[in-house]
């Protein structure tokens, strides 16, 4: 495959939902416009669990929210399957918990037409999901490549993708695509998770795909904002349009109705693959620091400090 069509979901946040079969109902809608679209994969934003708080039960603690999430993800996986099964569609369901040895992660489910299902969970956690008094989950402990189409794609939850010493070992991967679910507050998040998501396309040669929650829920009487976008990055190189943004939707911190999708058609694997090969202007292939020697200068004593 040398082109492929993703439909990005930035869904909305402040869209009131009733009940988990109301989300679903959603959900299969979207399903069923990004197949119209002629997407190859929908991909839907991390954290998009996080929805289903609007229908919670009103006596429900801070610190039970994510047990009660992974309870409504049992139910939710299986229709969002039945949603894709037999469809040309593959479907990343965004990001939710699920119950693992001592707790919880926060895994992104990869759910294909013909029944097979993968995850990847959450590597690197940012504060909000390491508190005890509310969101409290583990870490992943492993990264998955999966071969979907006659391509090597991966799976990055939001922070993850800022991470340097992960894309490091990303290199050496041959990856044709990395899809990057993200759920962030305010522009500041946006911009780390978005920007790190272009400087990987750069590193990587390869497209990389981003998406996240947009839109104002209220929780508990007080309002918890979501600010994002989707958008589809790849290398910058002259044969490629150099500028590095093949499709996006820009930054939104609010939305109407379920939230805008970006159909970003002929993201071209092919050609990203092609120049990993030979041709690309300056990129080395995979390349390690590792016989690198550190070194700090002090400039004032004039003495090299190893």
């Amino acid at each position: 495959m040398d082109n492929v069509i993703l439909a990005l979901w930035a869904a909305n946040l402040a869209r009131p939902l009733g009940s988990l079969a109301e989300w679903i109902s959603v959900a299969e809608a979207k399903i069923a416009e990004a197949e119209a679209g002629g997407a190859d994969m929908l991909v839907l934003p991390e954290w998009m669990a996080s929805h289903w708080l609007s229908f919670m039960p009103a006596d429900l603690p801070r610190n039970r929210e994510v047990a009660w999430m992974a309870e409504q993800a049992k139910l939710a996986i299986p229709a969002l399957a039945r949603a894709v099964a037999g469809r040309r569609l593959t479907l990343l369901a965004g990001s939710m918990p699920a119950a693992v040895t001592g707790g919880w992660v926060n895994r992104a489910y990869l759910l294909m037409p013909n029944g097979t299902e993968a995850h990847q969970d959450k590597l690197c956690l940012t504060p909000f999901e390491k508190r005890p008094e509310a969101w409290l989950v583990q870490p992943g402990r492993r990264f998955a490549t999966f071969d979907w189409r006659g391509l090597r794609i991966a799976v990055a939850i939001c922070l993850d993708i800022e991470q340097p010493a992960l894309a490091s070992r990303l290199q050496s991967l041959d990856l044709d695509l990395v899809l990057v679910p993200s759920m962030t507050e305010l522009e500041s998040g946006y911009r780390r998770v978005f920007d790190c998501a272009k400087a990987r396309a750069v590193e990587l040669l390869c497209p990389v795909a981003a998406v996240g929650l947009i839109g104002s829920q209220v929780l508990r009487g007080a309002a918890e904002p979501s600010t994002s976008g989707a958008a589809v990055y790849l290398p910058c190189e002259p044969g490629l349009g150099s500028g590095g943004v093949h499709a996006e939707i820009p930054m939104l911190a609010e939305a109407e109705g379920d939230g805008p999708m970006l159909i970003a058609r002929d993201v071209p694997v092919g050609a990203c693959r092609a120049l990993r090969r030979s041709g690309a202007e300056a990129w080395p292939g995979p390349w390690s620091a590792d016989h690198v020697t550190l070194e700090h200068v002090r400039l004032d004593a004039g003495r090299i400090a190893v």
